[in-house]
């Protein structure tokens, strides 16, 4: 656990979209962490004490816990776009869903006492989240939707584009287990449909890393939920400061 410099919060888009004084307002009360895939941002059940924001290529996930302790499922990937925490709430309410890095990477954290502190002195960084919570439920929504509805090679699809529009690279650093759990499904059908896409040229593999290699060919083969989503932040993250 570090400081972070001032510079340090542009990494995250949800930062680097607030004003100078807002942010300035935010930035004494943030560490800055390296986290490993795996790690554990939050428990479900336990109170949600801290905000996290993930920086640069960094991903977390949220899971839902099924029937017992060996199966979950994914229902949001959360990176450089956005936060993992007490968004809305005041920190003293349990949280729903477990949330764990996916994708290792830097991710500053703020007490959330902190940060609903900031809210109360800044009518715009309550606007702001407010309006962020409102993209996160959706694209919960949508991806309820999508399990239902779309093939694993859909969502597989849908999952890696995610990824890349959240590192802006082309590569992610993920296991294939680790997409599994993303997908809610065994691992031999991710290897498959791995096998397959690898096969036709749009995407190549090495140790815990995937490199999208067709991005176009990729979309075509993706279920329209990661279009539908962007295009919803896209409309509602606008408009919290006057214009000069």
């Amino acid at each position: 656990m570090s400081l972070p410099l001032a510079g340090e919060l542009i990494q995250n888009r949800l930062l680097a979209q607030l004003r100078d004084d807002d942010r300035s307002r935010l930035a004494p009360h943030f560490h800055r962490f390296e986290l490993e895939a795996n790690h554990v941002l939050q428990k479900a059940g336990e109170d949600v004490e801290h905000t996290w924001f993930p920086c640069g290529s960094a991903l977390a996930a949220f899971s839902i816990w099924i029937d017992d302790d060996d199966h979950s499922v994914e229902v949001g990937v959360i990176g450089n776009e956005g936060a993992v925490g007490g968004i809305v709430s005041n920190g003293h309410i349990p949280a729903y869903a477990t949330a764990l890095v996916r994708s290792p990477g830097k991710f500053l954290r703020i007490r959330t006492s902190a940060l609903e502190q900031a809210k109360l002195d800044s009518i715009a960084l309550r606007h702001w989240f407010s309006r962020y919570s409102d993209c996160l439920l959706a694209q919960i929504f949508q991806t309820a939707a999508c399990n239902a509805t779309h093939t694993i090679s859909q969502r597989t699809a849908k999952w890696l584009l995610a990824g890349i529009a959240r590192t802006q690279g082309k590569e992610i650093a993920m296991t294939q287990e680790n997409l599994a759990q993303l997908l809610g499904v065994g691992r031999t059908f991710v290897t498959r449909v791995v096998h397959k896409l690898r096969d036709e040229g749009l995407i190549s593999t090495r140790r815990g890393v995937f490199v999208i290699e067709d991005e176009e060919a990729l979309r075509k083969r993706s279920c329209p939920c990661t279009a539908l989503i962007e295009d919803h932040f896209d409309t509602v993250l606008h408009g919290i400061y006057p214009v000069d």
